[in-house]
């Protein structure tokens, strides 16, 4: 089971190293990693996207809680929790195609935000679903890249 797990830490160099170290080093797989400062500049929030049973998963808790600069884990996959990504896709655009795939666009509520002879890139936010249904979408026209964010996630409510 994919779980998103939300870890405080502070804002400090090789914090990052460390916590990816720490993944690697016990053979787990990060499916997607976010990192960006919090309301307080000194305070940073990871979203780790990471698989693996209870017993897994319990194991990455408690291994981050024993690093020092890490304040505060958090499993959101067991509370009511909003989460995007943001996604950049060029996709080929001859001019026979390229309406088709504005329209498509406006269907997802993305953004064109580049457009060359050739090509056009999307810019998208949501949940993976609709991500992933866009991305399904826009497939038969020739996707030429695609960048993906990877998850960011915060509790509801409190």
């Amino acid at each position: 089971m994919r779980h998103t797990i939300s870890v405080l830490v502070e804002n400090k160099f090789g914090v990052l190293a460390r916590v990816a170290g720490l993944f690697s080093g016990r053979g787990y797989n990060i499916d997607s990693l976010n990192v960006g400062e919090t309301e307080d500049i000194t305070v940073s929030r990871m979203t780790i996207v990471a698989r693996g049973d209870d017993r897994i998963i319990e194991q990455i808790n408690k291994q981050l809680n024993k690093l020092i600069d890490v304040i505060k884990v958090t499993d959101l996959s067991e509370e009511a929790h909003v989460e995007r990504e943001l996604v950049l896709i060029k996709v080929s655009a001859t001019a026979k195609a390229r309406s088709e795939i504005i329209q498509l666009a406006d269907i997802f509520r993305a953004s064109i935000v580049d457009v060359s002879h050739e090509t056009l890139i999307i810019s998208a936010t949501g949940d993976e679903d609709k991500i992933n249904a866009m991305i399904d979408m826009l497939r038969p026209y020739g996707i030429k890249e695609i960048a993906r964010s990877g998850k960011v996630a915060i509790s509801r409510g409190r």
